[in-house]
C-alpha cells in the first residue's frame, strides 16, 4: 500500500496536485528547484519539503515528478543523484509530465534494472482541472503498477486509463494534442468568421454550441476568446513543445498529420506575435490581425 509519496515540480500543475495527494491523506515530500516555492506550498497545505530530488526519492513508495521536457526527466531520474538510483526497489515512479513516448520506454527500462516501475501518465485538464482535482490522466506502463497507484493519481483525477505498455500513455496524449489543436482552430475560425459577417457573435456560440459543434473549447473559451483574453491556461509556447513531439512521432511511425503540421506554424505566427503566454486559444488573434494588416 502506498503511503509516502514525493512530488517533485511545482509549477501550475503540480502545485495543485500536490495539495490534492494531502487532502486524501498520503504523506506528502516535495522538491521544487525553487525551495521558496516549496515552502509556500508546505505552508499551505502542511507535509514537508526537501532540497534534493535524491532527498524526495529516498523512503517513497511512489515519486510523482511534473516537470517541462524530455531533458528534464533525464536530469531529474538518472545519474548517481536521480530519482532511480535512490528510489527504492518497488516505488512507483509515476511522471505526469508530456513528454515523447521514447523518454517513457527509456526510463521504465532504466527503471526496471532496479526492481522499480515506471508509469508515463501525462494529463489533460489545464490548471482548471489541476485545481480542481479533475484532470484526464492517460497511462503507460506495468498494469500491476497502475492498479497499485490508482489511489493516488484519483487525488486529482475525473478520468484514469491505463493505455498499455510504456509509452502507451504518451502517445494517448499526443492523439489529445492533435484533436485539440484542430478544434481551436476551427472555432477561431468560426468566431472570426461570425464578426466578419457582422453576426451577434455570443449569440452565435449560444445557437451552434447546442448541436454538433460542442466542444469543451466552446465552452470554456469562446466568451474569453470573443473579449480578446487569453491568460486562460495552457501557453502557447507548452503547445508547440508538445506539437513538435507529435511530429516527430508522426515521422517515426509514418502518421500523416497535415492540419497539426499547419496549425503548428499557425502558433509560430502567434509567437511572433509576442504571444508566447497567450493560452492556445489566442490562434483567433492571428486570424485578426491578419485580417487587420491585409485591409
Amino acid at each position: 500500500m502506498i503511503k509516502r509519496v514525493s512530488f517533485v515540480g511545482l509549477g501550475v500543475m503540480g502545485y495543485p496536485m500536490a495539495g490534492h495527494l494531502v487532502k486524501q491523506g498520503f504523506d506528502v515530500t516535495v522538491f521544487n528547484r525553487t525551495p521558496a516555492r516549496a515552502l509556500a506550498w508546505v505552508e499551505q497545505y502542511g507535509g514537508s519539503s526537501v532540497q534534493s530530488v535524491a532527498e524526495a526519492a529516498r523512503n517513497a513508495d511512489c515519486v510523482i515528478t511534473c516537470v517541462g521536457a524530455d531533458p528534464d526527466l533525464r536530469e531529474l531520474y538518472l545519474g548517481n543523484n536521480g530519482i532511480i538510483a535512490n528510489a527504492p526497489a518497488d516505488a512507483i515512479l509515476i511522471d505526469h509530465t508530456t513528454a515523447s513516448a521514447n523518454v517513457a520506454r527509456e526510463l521504465s527500462q532504466i527503471a526496471a534494472t532496479r526492481h522499480q516501475h515506471f508509469i508515463d501518465a501525462p494529463v489533460s485538464g489545464g490548471q482548471q482541472g489541476a485545481e480542481n482535482g479533475q484532470l484526464t490522466i492517460m497511462c503507460g506502463g506495468d498494469e500491476n503498477a497502475f492498479t497499485a497507484a490508482k489511489d493516488v493519481m484519483n487525488s486529482y483525477a475525473r478520468a484514469l486509463t491505463w493505455m498499455g505498455e510504456s509509452g502507451a500513455g504518451q502517445l494517448t496524449k499526443m492523439a489529445n494534442q492533435i484533436s485539440v489543436a484542430g478544434i481551436v482552430q476551427g472555432l477561431s475560425e468560426s468566431i472570426h468568421f461570425a464578426e466578419q459577417a457582422g453576426l451577434d457573435v455570443t449569440r452565435v456560440i449560444d445557437v451552434i454550441s447546442k448541436g454538433a459543434a460542442q466542444s469543451w473549447q466552446m465552452e470554456n473559451r469562446s466568451a474569453t476568446m470573443i473579449a480578446g483574453e487569453y491568460n486562460h491556461g495552457f501557453a502557447v509556447n507548452w503547445m508547440r513543445k508538445d506539437l513538435a513531439i507529435c511530429l516527430q512521432e508522426a515521422r517515426q511511425c509514418q502518421a500523416s498529420l497535415p492540419t497539426t503540421a499547419l496549425i503548428d506554424q499557425f502558433y509560430a505566427d502567434v509567437q511572433a506575435m509576442g504571444g508566447e503566454r497567450w493560452d492556445t486559444s489566442s490562434l483567433l488573434e492571428r486570424l485578426r490581425r491578419f485580417r487587420t494588416d491585409k485591409s
